[in-house]
Formats: structure tokens, sequence, C-alpha cells
């Protein structure tokens, strides 16, 4: 099972574009807050059109919550800062992918915490950051491509 980590995300589209893709790939999203907007924001429930009643959404009052619940889970981080390639790892099973707020990425001392995990999407150098949805989009389908896109059609 893939797990999408949402760390203080801040823009509804992007969630809702992320709770979409995790719908139709059977990925859980874990949403932890604080969150930049309401959960019934309608931006958010428009970005994931009427796929709701797919998705498994667990939310985390903040990260000491998440990280008590799935500390000891297999974690990677993901940041522009990143020692490798997204593609330059194999996936567990049961992997949980970590990805920051939009404006700031995830917190300094998490990514110090798990430098062997942190990986990164290759862009050019001139180029801050791709957005949050689209990332999410990269890193799930590679892990997906990794186990043959199980259950897919």
């Amino acid at each position: 099972m893939i797990h999408i980590v949402l760390v203080e995300p801040e823009i509804p589209a992007n969630t809702g574009n992320i709770a979409r893709t995790c719908a139709v790939t059977g990925a859980v999203l874990h949403l932890v807050e604080p969150l930049g907007y309401v959960v019934d924001d309608k931006r958010l429930k428009r970005a994931g059109l009427d796929y709701w009643h797919l998705l498994d959404v667990r939310m985390y009052p903040g990260l000491d919550a998440f990280m008590e619940a799935h500390g000891k889970e297999p974690l990677f981080m993901i940041s522009t800062r990143g020692g490798m390639f997204y593609t330059e790892t194999v996936y567990p099973e049961a992997a949980f992918f970590l990805f920051g707020k939009e404006t700031r990425g995830l917190p300094e001392d998490l990514l110090e915490a798990y430098p062997e995990t942190t990986v990164r999407i290759p862009m050019l150098p001139q180029a801050r950051s791709l957005n949050l949805s689209n990332a999410v989009a990269v890193v799930v389908f590679e892990a997906l491509r990794q186990r043959g896109f199980p259950r897919m059609v």
C-alpha cells in the first residue's frame, strides 16, 4: 500500500488533485495539520471531483502525532534537497511518502533525520520546485511502476 503524507498543505486545489490521484491508485492520503484551509473548502472538493468515496483519508493534529503513529514505517522524504533521484531507490510494499507545505517544503530537522531516504525529482537548476500535486503523481506512479501496477487496468 502506498501512503501519501501531506505535511501542513496550504492550497486546497493541490490537496484535491492529490486526493484524486490517491483515489485512482488506491493510495492512502494522510493530512498533517495545521492545514492552510478548512477540509470542507469547495475548491478542495471540486479538485477531487466525485472520487471522495474511493478515498481513505487520515488526519493528524501535527507531525508529532503522525510520527508517533507511523515513525517506524518506511518513510521517504520528497524534497528538492534529496541526495538521490526518486527513481534510484526501490520502494517497499508499504512506503510512506512525505511531502511538505507548498511554500517551505518539509521541516529541516525531518530531512536531517532521514538523509538516506530523502529523494528528489530532477529538474532544471534554475527552477525552484514542481507543483505539489504533480510531484505526488510522479512519485506515486514510480512506486506503482516498480510493482507492475498491481490491481490496475
